[in-house]
């Protein structure tokens, strides 16, 4: 059976490295990207330049039609579906929460939290033995975040992906006797342009002090850490939150 994952937010960072990553491992790969079409092409060129197959997907992951066109495209153009990567985020610049307005955190909770279930949802629909399906591997990317807080920057942005934790928990559990397996990656410090995004494109290496290796991560390294849940050498492992964060 050939396996084909798709990977949201896949045109830049963690997602772009899992690209390539899983599709050097034999796994067809949907590249989706928000709006940077440039940045997915590539990824997809470069991919295809090594002997992968890959294609791009536009999605905004917060528009519900968006995510279900682009299943659709994925159904279409590469078969059905055996693995996902909730990785499509976004972050705001440093705030405390009695400066964060209502429309920062819809954007938020809306990208980070409501993506992440109804990209799941359509994958289930699919992946599940319940469907007809053959089983499969969900990995959701949470973050390091969800378990310190981040007190006077990005509340908002932990707490979305604390949510993540408690889903991947709970959906494991849901799924595990229909062949799906559900797991969570919790990057730390990971060195990539998310962080330029927040207005901090130095971020990464400022806080290296506070990193018990004394360096921040790279997109690789929690690549591989996504692409072992996604295979079957992790097959017993389903629930897992896996943190990728240097011992931070």
């Amino acid at each position: 059976m050939q396996k084909i994952v798709l990977i949201t937010g896949g045109s830049r960072g963690i997602g772009a490295a899992t690209a390539r990553l899983a599709a050097q491992q034999g796994y067809a790969v949907a590249v989706n990207y928000a709006s940077n079409s440039l940045a997915a092409d590539e990824v997809v060129r470069s991919i295809r330049a090594t002997g992968g197959s890959a294609i791009t997907v536009q999605a905004d992951v917060a528009v519900e039609a968006q995510v279900l066109s682009m299943f659709d495209k994925v159904d279409a153009k590469l078969g059905r579906l055996t693995a996902l990567v909730n990785n499509a985020g976004v972050v705001d610049v440093a705030s405390r929460v009695d400066a964060m307005d209502v429309e920062r955190l819809q954007r938020m909770f809306n990208t980070n939290i409501l993506g992440s279930f109804v990209c799941a949802r359509e994958a289930v629909r699919r992946m599940s033995t319940r469907y007809g399906g053959e089983g499969g591997s969900i990995v959701n990317v949470s973050s390091a975040a969800s378990r310190m807080g981040s007190p006077g920057q990005y509340v908002d942005y932990a707490a979305s992906k604390g949510a993540i934790d408690t889903f991947t928990l709970g959906l494991a559990k849901e799924v595990a006797q229909e062949g799906i397996r559900v797991n969570a990656v919790r990057p730390g410090i990971i060195d990539t342009d998310i962080h330029a995004s927040g207005g901090q494109p130095e971020r990464a290496w400022q806080m290296a002090p506070q990193v018990p290796m004394q360096r921040p991560g790279t997109a690789l390294e929690v690549a591989q850490a996504i692409v072992w849940l996604l295979g079957s050498d992790s097959s017993y492992t389903t629930g897992g939150l896996l943190d990728v964060a240097g011992g931070r």
